[in-house]
């Protein structure tokens, strides 16, 4: 059974382009022997990010996370079961939302800045795939 898991949470400390990197490097590596695929976006300290894949292995994927100590305030926004992936080819996508229209983020949240913990997991959803639509993507895999 395949699920999708979207999350948010925040950096401990100010990320440096070295552990996004790194992040990114290591879930290109692990992602596909796991059967994982998904997206990264990253904007300032607040990380958002799709996981799908099985259940087991999202879940357990998901739990790490949540212990790992350079996240803080990681907040579950969406987990679904579904027919069918939307980033089936990736090993894990990335985007940078510094680069994106003020008025893009405006279409779906209060204010023209990214804050998954105070609007819908649907409305953070809907901007992500907006993002894909509109080719904001970064890279797709490694």
């Amino acid at each position: 059974m395949l699920v999708q898991c979207l999350y948010a949470s925040r950096a401990v400390a100010p990320l440096q382009a070295t552990i996004l990197e790194s992040i990114v490097s290591v879930s290109r590596e692990k992602n596909p022997a796991r059967g994982i695929t998904g997206l990264l976006c990253v904007s300032g300290d607040i990380f958002i990010q799709v996981l799908e894949g099985g259940r087991d292995e999202v879940c357990e994927l998901f739990n790490s996370i949540v212990r790992d100590p350079r996240h803080d305030t990681v907040r579950l926004l969406t987990f679904e079961e579904i027919r069918q992936r939307k980033f089936g080819a990736w090993t894990m996508g990335q985007v940078d939302l510094t680069r994106v229209n003020p008025s893009l983020l405006l279409k779906y949240h209060e204010k023209p800045t990214l804050d998954p913990f105070i609007c819908s997991g649907h409305a953070t959803m809907a901007l992500l795939d907006e993002l894909i639509a509109t080719a904001s993507i970064t890279s797709r895999n490694a």
